[in-house]
């Protein structure tokens, strides 16, 4: 079973991270951050993986420190799961329709990170939480997880649509990427012949 989990404290966070590939969605998720915990939860619930995240943050600052390593420490579980990439399928994509919102996500396991994000909020806050953040995290995650990570919206109004769109695009493609691939489960999709 790939898996993978970590447990990262600094003077400005406490935080606990786990994900299991061959899961079944369910997640626990008690970060602080009320709307942060909802896209968390669907991440796990559209990726399929089995996700749990304990975060103790200065949220009496603001939420920038909790979120960005809460991205941190997920993109190194994701990492650490994917042990040498031997037979997962290695790119994942997905356009996503969140009602008025359309959202792609498109993604690479190559080891090198990378992040294009394109896209914009109209309110500085939903739910609370800096709208700035979500770039942030996914920056984070990608980062940490050594992947390139493309992510757009394409058009949208409403911002929680929009934020929503982007976790769960990004889930569809991550669920696909880490996916492996039954005819070549032992080889490394790479003429390297390592990722």
């Amino acid at each position: 079973m790939r898996q993978g989990k970590m447990s990262r404290k600094t003077q400005e966070t406490d935080i606990f991270v786990s994900i299991v590939f061959e899961g079944s969605g369910t997640s626990s998720v008690n970060t602080g951050i009320g709307f942060l915990d909802h896209m968390l939860t669907l991440f796990a619930k559209h990726s399929g993986v089995d996700l749990k995240v304990d975060a103790e943050g200065d949220l009496h600052i603001d939420a920038h420190h909790t979120a960005e390593d809460i991205g941190i420490v997920l993109g190194e579980v994701i990492a650490r799961a994917l042990g040498d990439k031997r037979g997962i399928r290695r790119y994942g994509h997905m356009v996503l329709p969140m009602d008025e919102a359309l959202i792609s996500s498109a993604l690479d396991l190559s080891g090198r990170p990378f992040l294009v994000f394109q896209a914009s909020f109209t309110s500085d806050t939903i739910g609370g939480f800096d709208t700035q953040l979500i770039e942030e995290f996914f920056r984070a995650v990608a980062f940490n997880a050594g992947m390139t990570l493309h992510l757009q919206c394409l058009y949208g109004k409403n911002d929680h649509h929009i934020a929503e769109g982007l976790f769960k695009s990004f889930a569809h493609s991550l669920s696909q990427a880490i996916e492996i691939d039954q005819s070549n489960k032992e080889a490394v999709l790479s003429t390297k012949g390592t990722l």
